[in-house]
């Protein structure tokens, strides 16, 4: 299948769907995104999308705040108490 016959697709299905405008790069930023958001390493998505560099890859990331709060809640940062 072509790279034009998922786009023309995709813009059959999206107009059914009532979606007003899309973009390959919306489609793009939606697959980083999630394939991040659901625990992905950045390396796998980076060579999953073709990209070269891992900064070109993290541009499409949508996660902002919300991901970078979680990261920290998985650090372990151990308390010792002063005595």
């Amino acid at each position: 299948m072509t790279t034009q016959a998922v786009f023309d697709r995709l813009s059959h299905l999206a107009k059914r769907a009532s979606v007003q405008r899309f973009s390959p790069p919306d489609m793009r930023r939606s697959f980083i995104s999630d394939l991040l958001d659901n625990g992905a390493d950045l390396a796998v998505v980076q060579a999953m999308a073709g990209h070269a560099n891992p900064a070109t890859t993290a541009r499409y990331d949508r996660r902002g705040e919300r991901a970078k709060q979680r990261a920290a809640g998985l650090l372990l940062v151990p308390y010792v108490a002063a005595g």
